[in-house]
């Protein structure tokens, strides 16, 4: 039976799995001890839960688990990862390099630092979205400790040269950070394949729940320092205190073990139902395709109609088709998407984009209704409402 709002917006979250709330409810109930009550069952039990998380997580990504350092989530693990590479390399340098479509939680991030004496470059994409290579390594300085680019984009879905950016970054001998918080368990991601030093998480992407994310942090070749940003008990080898989220990690850990199984059948499945809905946006006159279709996430894309203003046509949709015009994290924004003017989108289309991402339990059954929706609703739209301007 058809669910109504048709949900379409799972890279903003998704629905926690049936199976990673059956792995959680123990701890909240029978198994409530602190993972770091170290005398008693009850601690032993929490300690336990909290070890086999870690390496569900580390085996998603190809690291070892004691480099899993559990976080509240991705925007946590963000700050940490350059907060902390920025106080523990001070000796060394103060430059960051970064992209201009990384997410807020970068981004902002990245701004304190340079209120606080770092120095930060933003560079420009290309207009698929695509970082140049070249202008990377010729940004590079002396004192420059750490490149900052996302796996794959939150709004438009796009995957970056990680593999190339991180061989430029051990050629300097600069770390290399990723936020693979969309990336990680829709596509492969190996942190030894990929040269990648410091690497941010977040459950509630994958299936599993709010408030609960991971940083890899590498341990050899290099092993990475990091400053601790919040301090009390010395948690996590030191790098995030705070008394552990047993019920929230083993439901991250298990959202892990999961994606792991069954992560390529349902990219391939989901990458079918994107097909079927893309193409039959793409038939609507003036759709248009925003970002690379080539380097891109199976789940993702965010496409523009000419002359029908997104937020009025989400409007429109709110009862039947829940989608989004791009991040949640600045969603409340009236300005256009800075991620499609960065791809040089003028605003008459950035203003008239939609995200689309389909997820684990989408169906060809809401992807029908979706189509049968979306186009006389961009129709209407067109015949009765000015353009934005």
């Amino acid at each position: 039976m058809l669910t109504l709002p048709v949900y379409l917006d799972n890279n903003a979250t998704t629905a926690v799995d049936p199976r990673v709330l059956e792995a959680m409810l123990p701890y909240f109930t029978r198994h409530y001890g602190n993972a770091a009550s170290r005398t008693h069952a009850y601690g032993w039990q929490a300690e336990e839960a909290v070890d086999i998380a870690r390496e569900q997580v580390a085996a998603l990504i190809g690291a070892e688990p004691k480099e899993i350092v559990f976080t509240s989530g991705a925007t946590e693990s963000d700050n940490l990862a350059i907060k902390g590479v920025f106080e523990a390399y001070s000796s060394k340098g103060n430059h960051i390099i970064t992209v201009t479509t990384e997410h807020k939680a970068v981004l902002d991030t990245c701004k304190h630092i340079e209120k606080i004496g770092g120095e930060v470059t933003y560079l420009p994409v290309n207009n698929e979205g695509l970082v140049d290579l070249g202008e990377l390594e010729a940004a590079i300085r002396s004192t420059t400790i750490l490149i900052a680019v996302m796996y794959a984009n939150n709004e438009i879905g796009v995957i970056q040269p990680v593999m190339q950016i991180a061989e430029i970054a051990k050629r300097h001998d600069i770390l290399f950070f990723s936020d693979a918080a969309q990336a990680v368990g829709k596509i492969p991601v190996n942190v030894l394949d990929d040269g990648i030093d410091i690497l941010s998480l977040s459950a509630h992407k994958i299936y599993g729940p709010k408030g609960i994310g991971a940083l890899y942090v590498r341990r050899k070749n290099p092993r990475v320092k990091l400053i601790a940003q919040m301090d009390g008990g010395g948690h996590e080898r030191g790098m995030r205190s705070g008394t552990l989220n047993v019920p929230a990690i083993a439901g991250l850990g298990k959202a892990c073990e999961l994606c792991s199984i069954e992560m390529n059948t349902d990219g391939e499945r989901i990458a079918n139902l994107g097909n079927k809905l893309e193409k039959a946006l793409l038939n609507i006159e003036g759709a248009r395709i925003n970002g690379s279709i080539q380097h891109r996430l199976p789940n993702t894309f965010n496409i523009s109609f000419k002359g029908a203003e997104s937020e009025r046509l989400m409007l429109s949709l709110s009862r039947n088709v829940a989608v989004s015009s791009g991040s949640a994290c600045t969603s409340a924004s009236i300005e256009p998407s800075y991620v499609l003017k960065a791809l040089g989108l003028p605003d008459d289309l950035a203003y008239s984009s939609i995200r689309f991402g389909l997820g684990r339990f989408t169906t060809e059954e809401e992807i029908d209704y979706a189509i049968g929706q979306l186009t006389p609703a961009i129709e209407n739209l067109r015949s009765t409402l000015p353009q934005h301007v």
